[in-house]
């Protein structure tokens, strides 16, 4: 009879938990990825705009660039806070693979000890069937010889 460990369902949905996990992970990384290249878009157009204002502005315009550049840096620091926010969500999807990895690991040892000891039990009845085979051989043996025995008295 094959090994059939009867708690293949159990580790089946906790792998199955373990990889809906790792999606969720890889959700949380592309929203901070996301994030951060908002961040940058950003600093990029405060740097644009700092530019331009250096070298095309007329001194009438600069209350205007100025509020635009305090427009800017207050979206910065908010993206800065979803990006923390991001980051901190990420830590605890992380946690939570992990978790779901020790979970796995440890149904996949067990399965890993059931089937030593289906090997061992298998091994020992096999053992047992060779030694009542040979038990009878030996017994037939000995059978034969008296019988020759009793045919050459």
């Amino acid at each position: 009879m094959p090994f059939r460990y009867r708690l293949q369902k159990v580790l089946d949905f906790r792998i199955r938990k373990k990889e809906e996990q790792l999606q969720e992970v890889i959700k949380a990384k592309n929203e901070v990825d996301r994030i951060q290249g908002l961040i940058d878009d950003n600093n990029r157009e405060i740097a644009g705009v700092v530019k331009t204002m250096r070298m095309t502005t007329d001194f009438r315009m600069m209350d205007s660039y100025d509020k635009y550049l305090k427009h800017l840096y207050e979206k910065g620091e908010e993206l800065e806070n979803q990006k923390k926010e991001a980051e901190r969500l990420l830590e605890i999807e992380k946690q939570k693979l992990v978790e779901c990895e020790k979970e796995v690991k440890v149904f996949e040892k067990h399965k890993e000890n059931a089937l030593e000891a289906y090997k061992e039990e298998e091994k020992q009845a096999e053992n047992k069937l060779l030694s009542e085979v040979a038990v009878q051989k030996y017994y037939q043996k000995n059978k034969e010889k008296k019988e020759e025995e009793g045919e050459d008295i």
